[in-house]
């Protein structure tokens, strides 16, 4: 099977390029060769690929910039969306499409499900939001992916952060008052492969729609921190002390939900995936991390 990914930077992408699954191929389409800002250029390269599968992944993710550089965030997040997963529809392709957890505005007490209310609060939410729907409304073969806390041992992510803040530093403070499921890059890729497989096979209506990927179990930011210190206290003896602080002692240019909690109980029930607990996979993460910190952090 041939899987078409959109960016060639993210941390998905990057997750899904060193994936080993016998029988999977993933073909990455980025800048120059695809520009999301000229939609025009993505017919024609998805075309020359011949994919099973296209999953969107490429986006605006500069979630503060984003409240400056409202323009660009939907530009991408919304139109370039659409370009590709009306692509893909062209073809007869289904697209897998990802999203975010910040389409809600966190003031749900227990974990969110697909058909909660939408609501977003930030400029990144809103653009991230009109993308879903453009996407759906562009190609009814489609699978929508929420995701949340993305960390990995690529690129920029909060556990990268937390370990390069600690070289430095004895204490770092913390938000406590923000709960959501960190989500290694890694699980997502394993479950976009899962998904795309039995997309390109089955066409129960189902399987189409909007579906929550997160980690399994919750943690605030602070508590995750402390668990990726942690980690490099066990394996360094470097010791570093989190504060806790609240969300308003630490101002944002965008608002972040106060909940980004995800049930992710109908992905399990339809797809049969069930995501590891978050420190499985993050202890997995931040010891990859300290064992080559050179490259990684």
């Amino acid at each position: 099977m041939r899987i078409a990914v959109t960016g060639k930077s993210g941390q998905v992408t990057s997750a899904l390029q060193a994936l080993n699954v016998p029988g999977i191929e993933i073909i990455t389409i980025g800048r120059p060769e695809l520009d999301l800002l000229e939609p025009s250029m993505v017919s024609e390269i998805i075309e020359e690929i011949k994919p099973d599968v296209v999953v969107s992944s490429a986006a605006y993710t500069a979630v503060d910039k984003a409240e400056s550089d409202e323009a660009a965030a939907f530009a991408i997040n919304r139109d370039g969306a659409r370009a590709i997963a009306a692509a893909a529809a062209e073809l007869s392709l289904p697209v897998i499409h990802l999203s975010t957890d910040y389409v809600f505005d966190g003031d749900k007490p227990e974990r969110y499900v697909e058909s909660d209310p939408v609501g977003p609060v930030s400029v990144y939410g809103r653009s991230k939001l009109e993308g879903e729907c453009a996407v759906a409304a562009a190609n009814e073969n489609h699978v929508i992916l929420r995701t949340a806390w993305v960390y990995s041992t690529f690129g920029h992510n909060f556990v990268k952060t937390m370990l390069w803040l600690a070289e430095t530093r004895e204490e770092l403070s913390v938000v406590n008052d923000q709960l959501g499921c960190p989500t290694s890059a890694n699980d997502i890729a394993e479950a976009i492969v899962k998904i795309a497989d039995r997309l390109a096979k089955d066409s129960s209506p189902d399987l189409r729609g909007v579906f929550h990927l997160a980690g399994s179990g919750e943690i605030s930011w602070a508590g995750f921190a402390r668990y990726i210190l942690s980690i490099l206290e066990e394996k360094t003896g470097r010791r570093i002390t989190v504060k806790d602080i609240s969300t308003a002692d630490y101002p944002t240019a965008a608002k972040r939900p106060a909940n980004s909690r995800l049930c992710c109980d109908k992905l399990r029930s339809l797809y049969g995936v069930n995501m590891p607990e978050w420190r499985i996979s993050a202890r997995a993460a931040v010891t990859k991390l300290l064992e080559e910190p050179k490259e990684a952090v």
